[in-house]
């Protein structure tokens, strides 16, 4: 699949050298002139990383990645012509991935992209995942317990298998939306009603399973 770029970026004429070089280069992008428009993009989801230019016509890029970061760990790479130290420390520390000062190259841009890319990329799954009970077949999506095929739907087996990667390891409605989903501006009540559905499928098992604790204004975690 190829890599969702969102490319928010004002000057027009930099952007579609941008978005040209970059489709070439094997990725997706939706170009946002603005700060609203970028964080619309960003809204409908399935984007994998964001370039994030801090001058727009209506308002801060610093403001926007605040805003990202309050709800998601979308990697965010920040193109400017402020090339003032300050202005790198505010957009790393507010939390930009990485941070490029124009002009620079578009093979540069590319290489930065991947290496983000690389970096966020969780842990890879084992193949087999076991918590008490339960066991998940990651390779062929399947969960049983003692020998039982539990029979989920695709968004709901994501969560259990997440859950039962961390065993014990409370995850907020926000991590569980931007891993599962591919978003963290969703609605909380996504996950809860998956969760509801999950723990009606387990309940119903003949044998006991691990259950889905709710850990109160923190989140959901799984125990054997």
């Amino acid at each position: 699949m190829r890599p969702h770029l969102a490319l928010i970026e004002d000057d027009p004429d930099f952007a579609l050298m941008c978005r040209s070089y970059l489709e070439r280069a094997g990725f997706t992008v939706t170009w946002a002139m603005d700060a609203r428009a970028g964080k619309a993009a960003l809204y409908e989801g399935g984007v994998s990383l964001a370039v994030l230019d801090l001058g727009l016509p209506d308002g801060s890029g610093l403001e926007l990645l605040r805003a990202l970061r309050s709800t998601s760990r979308l990697p965010v790479i920040v193109v400017t012509g402020r090339g003032a130290e300050a202005d790198r420390v505010a957009g790393l520390e507010i939390g930009a991935d990485d941070y490029l000062v124009k002009p620079f190259s578009q093979r540069e841009l590319v290489a930065r992209i991947h290496a983000v890319l690389r970096r966020s990329q969780p842990p890879e799954m084992p193949s087999v995942l076991q918590v008490g009970a339960l066991r998940i077949d990651s390779a062929a999506r399947l969960a049983s317990v003692d020998g039982v095929q539990l029979m989920l739907r695709p968004k709901e087996y994501a969560l259990l298998e997440m859950l039962a990667a961390a065993p014990g390891r409370v995850f907020s409605a926000e991590q569980l939306l931007e891993r599962i989903w591919g978003t963290s501006w969703q609605q909380a009540a996504t996950v809860v009603e998956h969760v509801y559905r999950l723990r009606g499928k387990l309940a119903a098992l003949p044998a006991p399973a691990p259950r889905i604790t709710t850990v109160r204004g923190y989140g959901y975690r799984l125990d054997p």
